[in-house]
């Protein structure tokens, strides 16, 4: 991540940069996402203290929402599950508001999986951007930001072990227009996932009414481990069917993928159309449906 002021988007930035550049200076020395998330996590948090209710003094521990931005409203990549393959490259765009009576000098944005953003050690996996999210003033209230972050993900280099598919947390960070700093560990959660893939055979072709039909497939999904798709067996798959006049699928049955993902089953057949088996989304899977193969119905 490189940290970088627009001066041009938020007023006083560059006043304020002078301020900021020993914490950034040391998130920008590695590429390491996981050692820029704990750096500004633990600035923002360190050893301050406040008060609970009761008045009692407290430490504020790196979970804990802390500084004088606020932020909420974020939505990563729409809402949308993220799905990688083997290769996939994909830039995907998270948006939020921050705001400050104090002003936002600047903010940065990670996604990250783990326990303690402030220990490296305790962080599975970390994403930062390239560039530092857009942050532009509200033109009617003062001290609301909206901004936009991108994170380039490549599934090569960044997805480097099947434990990182399921639930990543989106967390900011940032200064005020006083130098002082922000963090939110978790303002919302992505889910970024493993591609699948499906194939299907449905034979025999033609065949006649009233005969069997036998389809074959099989179900795999992405291995960042290995870089390969391998076969995804347990897994519940529907096999649908469309009427060769219709443009709308049906459900036929249910089935289970078994060893290396194989799918097979039967049917009857009763007018020209396309079978195809659809798989859809678990917890760290995407969703896929194969190309429907058409039989003509003697």
């Amino acid at each position: 991540m490189r940290i970088r002021v627009a001066a041009t988007v938020i007023s006083g930035a560059a006043v304020l940069s002078a301020l900021v550049v020993p914490v950034a200076a040391q998130a920008a020395e590695g590429p390491d996402a996981r050692a820029q998330l704990s750096a500004l996590s633990a600035h923002s948090a360190g050893p301050a203290k406040s008060a609970n209710a009761a008045g009692t003094a407290r430490t504020v521990r790196p979970m804990d929402a802390v500084g004088d931005i606020t932020f909420s409203k974020g939505v990563v990549n729409g809402g949308k599950d993220i799905v990688l393959g083997t290769t996939t490259r994909q830039s995907v765009t998270a948006t939020y508001t921050a705001t400050s009576a104090n002003g936002v000098a600047l903010t940065e944005a990670f996604l990250w999986q783990g326990t303690d953003p402030s220990s490296v050690d305790t962080i599975t996996g970390a994403l930062g951007t390239d560039d530092d999210p857009v942050c532009t003033e509200s033109t009617t209230q003062t001290g609301v930001y909206s901004c936009k972050a991108v994170f380039h993900i490549s599934a090569a280099t960044d997805m480097k072990g099947n434990g990182a598919a399921g639930t990543w947390k989106f967390a900011l960070g940032g200064y005020d227009l006083s130098a002082n700093a922000s963090f939110d560990d978790s303002v919302t959660t992505a889910k970024i996932k493993k591609a699948s893939k499906l194939t299907v055979d449905a034979a025999p072709e033609p065949v006649k009414k009233g005969k069997t039909v036998t389809v074959t497939g099989k179900l795999t999904r992405a291995n960042w481990d290995t870089g390969t798709y391998g076969g995804y067996s347990g897994q519940k798959v529907v096999l649908q069917f469309r009427k060769k006049t219709s443009s709308t699928y049906t459900n036929v049955k249910g089935i289970t993928a078994g060893t290396g993902g194989a799918l097979k089953t039967t049917t009857t057949a009763t007018v020209d159309g396309y079978y195809r088996f659809s798989f859809a989304t678990n917890a760290t899977t995407g969703a896929s449906t194969a190309t429907g193969d058409y039989v003509d119905v003697k």
